[in-house]
């Protein structure tokens, strides 16, 4: 059984105000819930798990309740950092019946269920995969305030998400991993550690996190892009 697990338990303090930023809407919808969608509408996912703040969890079930979403089976309490939620949401999966795990942002909500499929079916073939987008901008190295030198963007890529890995593999990474260092922002640096070799998908530039006001005026555009183009 592939799983997700989706991290939604930040506060998004650079949103600002009272909400945390994963229940904003973006075009009508609840972020989160528009998250949640592209991962029920993939096939190559059996069951969905919910990290949220320990605050946000009955508002969660009862704003989920909503909407239909068979395969969400668990909703847990995130942690102090990014890695120790998605712990919390690794050991809430069955090991017995667990074969890739999705590990996915849930103010991401512009993923198509196809990068989805095609990084989970990465992770079959290759045990590690992640979703990224090409860099765009030159690049510079900066050391006390001056440019070192400028690198490669052909060589470059940006980390989105589903970051997808085999269940014990990725287990094995979080029994060694500090998982409260606030710099553990995604578990492909955990697979580095252990020096495992990671797949990378291609996916589109248009999966962007939600983070600020602004995010939300682009995620609304290209939604729309996404709408008119059938997707």
């Amino acid at each position: 059984m592939n799983v997700a697990i989706i991290a939604a338990a930040g506060q998004g303090t650079r949103m600002g105000g009272e909400r945390a930023k994963q229940f904003l809407e973006l075009a009508g919808i609840p972020i989160i819930i528009r998250t949640l969608r592209a991962f029920e509408q993939c096939e190559v996912i059996q069951e969905i798990i919910v990290v949220i703040a320990a605050q946000e969890q009955t508002g969660f079930l009862s704003l989920a309740g909503s909407y239909n979403l068979p395969k969400l089976s668990k909703v847990v309490v995130g942690g102090s950092t990014r890695a120790e939620s998605v712990l919390h949401g690794l050991q809430a999966i069955r090991p017995a019946t667990a074969a890739v795990v999705a590990v996915h942002d849930g103010v991401r909500p512009l993923v198509a269920p196809d990068e989805i499929t095609r990084t989970v079916n990465a992770a079959q073939l290759h045990d590690a995969a992640i979703l990224v987008a090409p860099v765009t901008d030159t690049i510079k190295e900066v050391i006390e305030g001056g440019v070192v030198r400028s690198l490669n963007r052909s060589r470059l890529r940006r980390a989105l998400t589903p970051q997808c890995f085999h269940y014990s593999l990725l287990r094995r990474a979080y029994e060694q991993a500090d998982v409260l260092n606030p710099d553990v922002t995604d578990e492909s640096m955990l697979m580095e550690q252990l020096g495992v070799r990671i797949a990378i998908v291609e996916g589109n530039a248009r999966n962007i996190k939600i983070t600020t006001p602004e995010d939300i005026a682009v995620g609304e555009a290209l939604l729309r892009e996404m709408l008119d183009a059938g997707c």
